[in-house]
């Protein structure tokens, strides 16, 4: 970087800005985006960071982005993390982070204008409709059941959607929808671009999740007759799930850089409180069992950072990082879970209460361990292609 200075320069001006204003609001309305001010919320803070020259740093320089790589991004997403409000305030946020990277390498020169342009600029907001529910597609993606048929001009959507976050409110949604094939198969399936206002598309209900910071809910939405023009298919058709995968292996990394920065955040919290606190004749930092879980924290945290970098590396260099992206992301979201309820067990009965941000981060955090691929699914995959290494020898 040269005209916004260097990396950690970049980072530790929003560290300053959310330490300033953004974490404030996030404490005081305990982490719930909705009870905070919603949409009025996020556009009062994009205009902070928009001030500051913080907005959008992963996006296209020519659409107002910083243009940052995904090596640049860890520290910068770390530092925004640190606040559950952060990455939206500098529109960083799932899912709008990963469908600026998706429409920057798929979306045509009038698509860009169209939906990467504003949604970079903070104009709007996003959503990406795959998840289905059951028997549609979930872990699975090849078992979509959304389809998408040929009429003159475009296409007509019919389907259903399940966790589509940040769907209430969007101006836009990308919609994977079955082209040919069966549910079952891996291919078949196309990415459609459709404004959210567009006739046919209904938001029946936001799924209540433990979660609150997401602005839009994690919506299920019903599309019924949905025209879509050519000129509003988002690659080539039956090209989706390739078009999937240029989206999710990023999308799981900069989800990686922000809860790290939370779970920092709590991490530190708690070694602020057991130096702080006495108990039994000595403050709880001397005690060998705190000891034990400060140590084992680091090295979780540590260990996180040094897998998404090689992870972004290669990722940069030009490379799918699919068995490294299911790594980091695998160990990442069960070694901050484990750091976030170290700090909660060593800060006691302030850790499970308002008076401190670990519980709300602990409340937050859990679901990454099931978003973006399960856990298990993960493993899955890494073990098959392992064995198929074997094999192939």
């Amino acid at each position: 970087m040269s005209e916004h200075g260097t990396t950690a320069e970049l980072a530790e001006r929003v560290r300053n800005f959310v330490a300033e204003e953004v974490l404030p609001v996030d404490d005081a309305f305990d982490g719930d985006v909705r009870a905070a001010g919603g949409e009025a919320l996020r556009i009062r803070l994009q205009g902070l960071a928009r001030e500051r020259g913080l907005l959008a740093p992963h996006g296209p320089v020519e659409h107002g982005g910083l243009g940052l790589g995904m090596v640049d991004r860890i520290e910068v997403f770390e530092a925004a993390g640190r606040s559950l409000f952060g990455p939206m305030a500098i529109n960083v946020n799932a899912p709008d982070e990963g469908n600026v990277h998706l429409l920057d390498r798929v979306a045509s020169p009038a698509q860009r204008e169209r939906y990467l342009a504003p949604l970079v600029q903070g104009r709007c907001r996003s959503a990406f409709a795959m998840t289905e529910p059951s028997p549609g597609a979930g872990s699975d993606p090849g078992m979509l059941r959304t389809t998408a048929r040929r009429v003159d001009g475009g296409w007509l959507v019919e389907g259903r959607k399940r966790f589509i976050t940040g769907a209430d409110g969007a101006g836009f949604l990308i919609v994977m929808a079955r082209t040919s094939g069966e549910p079952g198969s891996a291919d078949g399936a196309t990415m459609f671009l459709a404004p959210a206002d567009s006739p046919g598309i209904e938001v029946v209900r936001h799924v209540e999740t433990v979660d609150r910071s997401m602005l839009g809910g994690h919506c299920e939405l019903r599309f019924t007759d949905l025209f879509v023009p050519d000129d509003d298919v988002l690659g080539g058709v039956d090209e989706g799930m390739r078009y999937a995968q240029v989206r999710l292996g990023p999308a799981r990394m900069t989800h990686v850089m922000r809860w790290t920065g939370a779970a920092q955040r709590a991490h530190e919290t708690a070694l602020r409180y057991v130096s702080d606190r006495e108990a039994f004749g000595s403050r709880l930092a001397d005690q060998g069992m705190i000891h034990q879980m400060i140590g084992d924290s680091e090295i979780d945290l540590a260990a996180t950072r040094a897998l998404l970098l090689d992870a972004c590396r290669r990722l940069d260099a030009g490379e799918r990082a699919s068995r490294e992206t299911s790594i980091t992301k695998t160990f990442a979201a069960e070694a901050l879970h484990r750091v976030v309820d170290r700090a909660v067990q060593m800060c006691g009965g302030l850790g499970v209460s308002r008076d401190l941000p670990v519980a709300k981060i602990a409340r937050e955090l859990r679901p990454f361990r099931i978003y973006d691929g399960p856990s298990e699914v993960h493993r899955w995959s890494l073990a098959r292609r392992a064995l198929r290494a074997v094999a192939g020898r």
